[in-house]
């Protein structure tokens, strides 16, 4: 008699040893056969929604100021920015967001978040091996950091000083594949596939749910990101963070496009066929290097993200941050 199986975690099938040289095997496989893999992620803006009340017609009435120069009417933008702040602040996590349904109490959701993170740092010690168990923590930690700076683009040097790949690139690699965090490569060059272009070397990480990336770092970043006061380059950090976030869980791999030291494109997706550069503003600042990329490569569309109403002008569409779960 045949069975169906269903098998459940959050570092399914990752297992890493170390060898004579410390160096990082590759993780175990699974068996072949008989078996299908399903991602699951903490639940998305929309499905948050939900959670509020709000059905899938009130939601998707919202697409249609896609492609148009309607304007979404100001009530209703300033509700779902608002929400989308919270959500931000709440994270997808289905714990956080059961309880704050009911509570409303954003100091239990840091304490519930603080114990995830904890969780997470104790299945770190369970499956990591040998010294990996601390250089993972360490680039875990790291990360926050990193997203603070100016310069995005992961360096080792932010988990320790004057350190490179050759002590950390296995410890990177084991928090890629557990899914703790979302990569984004580089690219050489903006033509599909993206990643025949990707440059392995050059990559951003972001943390898996933003509402743990603001428990990291701490309730008065929760509190100034709902007053919509945070400042400073932690605030472009956390929007990066939560587009990167809405993408993945959109079906997308992430990359991004920096041609030289003063220009950079967040976000490069493929979909339908060709690339679709977005832009990520925390603001409502000016758009040059989607502009350039525009005038460069000509895509049939391009999407800037902020935190205004929507527009369009050619080829690019300006649209809210929460419009990224239509994309």
């Amino acid at each position: 008699m045949r069975f169906d199986v269903i098998a459940s975690g959050s570092l399914l099938g990752l297992s890493y040893g170390e060898d004579a040289d410390d160096e990082v095997e590759e993780p175990m496989s699974l068996p072949v056969g008989y078996e299908t893999q399903l991602m699951m992620y903490s639940l998305d803006f929309e499905e948050f929604l939900w959670a509020y009340g709000y059905d899938s017609d009130s939601i998707y009435s919202l697409k249609d100021y896609m492609g148009n120069n309607e304007q979404i009417p100001e009530v209703i933008h300033n509700k779902y920015e608002a929400l989308f702040r919270e959500y931000m602040v709440v994270g997808g996590m289905p714990e956080v967001v059961t309880d704050f349904a009911e509570y409303k109490d954003f100091n239990r959701v840091m304490n519930i978040q603080q114990n995830i993170i904890a969780l997470y740092q104790d299945d770190i010690s369970k499956h990591a091996k040998g010294r990996e168990k601390k250089l993972v923590r360490m680039c875990y930690d790291a990360v926050p950091r990193q997203l603070a700076k100016e310069l995005k683009k992961f360096q080792y040097a932010t988990v320790e000083k004057g350190q490179t790949r050759r002590k950390y690139g296995g410890s990177i690699k084991w928090l890629k594949d557990s899914c703790l965090v979302n990569a984004c490569y580089n690219v050489s060059e903006p033509y599909i596939p993206l990643m025949a272009n990707s440059k392995e070397e050059q990559f951003k990480l972001y943390i898996n749910d933003t509402g743990l990336l603001t428990c990291m770092y701490g309730f008065e970043t929760k509190r100034a990101i709902l007053n919509n006061t945070i400042k400073g380059n932690a605030r472009g950090g956390i929007y990066e963070n939560i587009i990167s976030e809405c993408l993945v869980k959109r079906g997308y791999t992430l990359h991004y496009y920096k041609p030289d030291d003063n220009h950079e494109l967040e976000f490069l997706i493929e979909k339908e066929g060709e690339v679709v550069p977005i832009e990520v503003k925390a603001g409502n600042t000016a758009s040059v290097s989607l502009n350039n990329f525009i005038n460069d490569f000509s895509p049939s569309v391009a999407y800037k993200l902020i935190s205004n109403r929507n527009g369009r002008s050619g080829v690019k569409e300006t649209l809210p941050h929460y419009f990224v779960m239509f994309i």
